[in-house]
């Protein structure tokens, strides 16, 4: 798997806690910034990710901002793009198994680290389950167009 992440000013702190994770548990990724703390637009910092993501170069993407809701909405735009805002394990688990998101979305304001951490583990790890929710992600597809 490989995935693409990044986030706005107000993600930097809880993207590089992912990031670590990727490393200690063998995920191949690309960090797309931003490395800076100066105040940026989380629309410049989706669109890489959801572009790339959409294209088939990366398997999943991560989005991170101060509460998760702008990079959600921004990378939803994106047509190909099923990106799932999740704060909770159950919803992480529940977006892969039915939704087949291929986008996370997290707040840093909303979060702490340990939790993000539990969160992303579980959002990368589950897979689709397919069967009764295909035809779902079907109609979802068939929105786009």
């Amino acid at each position: 798997m490989k995935v693409a992440i990044s986030s706005d000013h107000g993600g930097n702190n809880l993207r590089k806690e992912i990031v670590n994770l990727m490393n200690e548990i063998g995920i191949e990724y690309q960090d797309f910034g931003p490395h800076t703390d100066d105040s940026v637009d989380y629309p410049d910092y989706a669109k890489p990710v959801a572009d790339r993501v959409a294209s088939g170069e990366f398997d999943r993407g991560i989005l991170i901002c101060g509460t998760g809701i702008g990079m959600s909405i921004s990378a939803n735009k994106v047509k190909g793009i099923r990106c799932a805002l999740v704060h909770d394990v159950f919803s992480a688990k529940a977006t892969r198994e039915h939704n087949d998101s291929n986008i996370l979305a997290m707040g840093e304001r909303v979060i702490g680290p340990g939790l993000a951490r539990e969160i992303a583990q579980t959002w990368l790890t589950e897979e689709f389950e397919g069967g009764r929710h295909e035809k779902r992600i079907q109609k979802i597809t068939d929105l786009e167009k």
